[in-house]
């Protein structure tokens, strides 16, 4: 299940990005490709990384802790990813530990051929599947609920590859995306639901699968289309081909990723998440804009939902706290007296756009309300006058089993204390959330939310669980199989 893992100690205020998969088949250095679209999809996870390729006689794998440029910065490691076709996975761990073992893509010899996998997202009954499969002979080398997957296809008696990774996803319930690559084929898959992101995209006569369009871009490749709900593609020699071997459902598309997860510069879903954010902050200008002197963005995920809220209330918009980009993740833990200085480390007051003025502090979300609590302070003692701070997204009262790394529910400050008291605790003059049907009508829903058949997977802020979470809930709700039933 999800745990939270600050990524340093000045960084533990954040919902974690999931993880980021890339898979490229048909093109000369797909290895170097795939590299690249790591790099523009480091966002979605910074633990670890890997790839794995085929260069039609056998598979190359290289995976290791650290960000892409630390794992893929051997000219010597990128020779050795030879061949036309390639699979890469950004890891942010959702389940099982941080360690070598853990990281993806998976690579498997099968009696059908190899079979490399890099998924996206979580299972919501890996426990009692993994307890079946150990019952029945499975040994694990990894404590990732993404192998569990690839045991299920092992023990699949389906006559292709396809086939077999149909049928074990059959066996699972969770939200996922998934990119696998076996001896003469590519192929992806999203949940039934399309909780997690997954877009096809093309590189002359190559086929892209990724989870943003960032990493189109970044090797020049076109947007195609996202791969649908429940849809499975097929790319080999021939083409692609499209099956859609679960049941139609109602998309339930995570809708974090417009408000955090994506890159602003990403199509998701349809929509640019930069424009998506904006509009966020001029709904939340709409519903609850105050008298203010400037619009301070906390940088840099409240910057785009800033300048909406600016345009709205047509109140100046000013970087009133720049963020030093070059905090690493190794930086050397200070001493406990100089702990509470940290938040200096990334973020500092503006003096010249602050003081004496009453300022309106706009930010994605507020999870702890840890750094909230610190970059408020920092205002103050900046010499604004007033601080209000406005939230671009409703509040965050529930925790994610869908491939987020969050707070357990009693950590995350909105479930526990009513806003007027949130704004107490932070120290803010006043506080507001963008509310859920605000959020809807800028992610394009002009009606709002529709509470009988919601349009987004938005269980962290309503508490509307799509997807049964068997493990936590001893099965109740989903499907109590054995592997050997029939799973059709």
């Amino acid at each position: 299940m999800t745990r939270f893992q600050p990524q340093h100690p000045f960084d533990d205020d954040r919902l974690h990005e999931e993880c980021g998969v890339f898979g490229i088949f048909g093109t000369d250095d797909a290895a170097a490709h795939a590299a690249l679209g790591l790099h523009a999809l480091q966002h979605r996870g910074q633990e670890a990384a890997g790839i794995v390729a085929f260069d039609g006689a056998q598979f190359h794998v290289h995976r290791s802790l650290g960000l892409v440029s630390d794992v893929f910065a051997s000219e010597a490691v990128m020779d050795r990813l030879a061949g036309p076709a390639a699979i890469g996975h950004n890891r942010y761990a959702t389940t099982g530990d941080t360690v070598r073992r853990n990281v993806q893509p998976i690579f498997v010899e099968t009696d059908m051929g190899g079979l490399a996998l890099a998924h996206n997202g979580n299972l919501t009954n890996a426990h009692m599947v993994r307890k079946d499969l150990v019952k029945h002979g499975a040994i694990f080398q990894s404590t990732s609920d993404t192998e569990i997957i690839v045991h299920l296809v092992a023990l699949s008696d389906m006559n292709d590859m396809p086939g077999r990774l149909i049928d074990a996803l059959k066996q699972v319930v969770g939200a996922y995306s998934l990119v696998a690559l076996t001896e003469n084929a590519m192929i992806g898959v999203r949940d039934p639901l399309g909780v997690r992101p997954l877009v096809l995209g093309q590189l002359d006569g190559a086929y892209v699968l990724t989870s943003e369009t960032c990493a189109l871009d970044i090797i020049g490749a076109k947007f195609v289309r996202d791969i649908e709900p429940g849809e499975m593609v097929i790319i080999d020699r021939d083409g692609i081909r499209s099956l859609q071997p679960f049941p139609v459902a109602k998309n339930r598309f995570c809708v974090f990723e417009y408000i955090y997860f994506a890159r602003p510069d990403s199509r998701v879903d349809g929509k640019n998440a930069y424009e998506v954010r904006k509009k966020m902050g001029a709904e939340l200008a709409r519903e609850s804009s105050v008298p203010a002197d400037v619009i301070v963005p906390v940088p840099d995920s409240g910057v785009p939902a800033a300048l909406g809220y600016a345009e709205e209330a047509a109140i100046p918009f000013a970087l009133g706290i720049i963020r030093n980009h070059y905090v690493g993740r190794t930086f050397i833990q200070p001493t406990q007296n100089i702990r509470h200085l940290g938040v200096k480390l990334k973020h500092n007051a503006n003096r010249g756009e602050l003081e004496g003025k009453r300022v309106v502090l706009l930010d994605d979300s507020i999870v702890r309300g840890t750094t909230s609590t610190k970059i408020v302070a920092m205002v103050r003692d900046a010499g604004a006058t007033e601080v209000h701070m406005r939230i671009a997204s409703p509040p965050n009262t529930n925790s994610c089993f869908y491939g987020v790394d969050t707070p357990s529910r009693d950590e995350l400050l909105a479930s526990r204390m009513a806003v007027e008291d949130m704004a107490d605790h932070i120290g803010v003059d006043s506080l507001a959330f963008l509310t859920v049907d605000g959020l809807y009508r800028a992610a394009g829903k002009e009606e709002g939310r529709n509470n009988d058949q919601p349009q987004y997977c938005d269980a962290c802020l309503t508490g509307d669980y799509p997807i049964p979470l068997v493990d936590r809930e001893g099965g109740h709700g989903a499907r109590q199989f054995s592997l050997l039933d029939d799973p059709s």
